[in-house]
């Protein structure tokens, strides 16, 4: 293979990361001013926590970088059924989503944390049909220390815009 194709190759490779990262990795020029147009950016839905005024915030609930959205895990801090903090939780994604302009049928990947690997089977009956024609990808895991306070589930996320 000759230099000149090599190169053909190359560039086509950075053609196509570029479009699959919605010009993430784009290179010099006018390509590159696409890329710096790209930010960071948070979004607000719920009302602000009465936390120590000028104290910045620990986490934020949602970010966007370009077109991609990530929000972080919800819990249902109540006492209830698995079946009850799940529709909860995926109630609660499903509001920051629109918030941020975004929905259900638009998540790509999903983390489910249980607190009990045994409610499983019950969580899968509300989790399932919320995500449109084509789910998401999805991790399930119970952590050994399990999932800070008392909430059955958690849930983040990640989708697009």
């Amino acid at each position: 293979m000759g230099t000149q194709s090599r190169r053909g190759l190359l560039k086509s490779a950075a053609q196509a990361a570029a479009v699959a990262t919605g010009g993430a990795m784009l290179g010099k020029g006018a390509e590159a001013e696409k890329s710096s147009k790209m930010e960071k950016k948070a979004y607000s839905c719920e009302k602000p926590a009465d936390n120590t005024p000028g104290a910045p915030p620990l986490f934020s609930s949602a970010v966007s970088y370009g077109n991609l959205l990530f929000l972080a895990g919800v819990g249902a801090h109540f006492e209830g059924t698995i079946e009850e903090h799940t529709k909860h939780v995926l109630d609660e994604l499903e509001k920051n989503l629109t918030c941020a302009g975004s929905s259900m049928d638009k998540v790509l990947k999903v983390n489910v944390y249980l607190n009990d690997i045994k409610d499983w089977g019950r969580m899968n009956t509300v989790y399932a049909g919320r995500w449109g024609k084509v789910p998401p990808v999805r991790t399930t895991i119970a952590p050994a220390g399990g999932i800070p306070g008392n909430s059955l589930i958690e849930i983040d996320l990640i989708a697009y815009i």
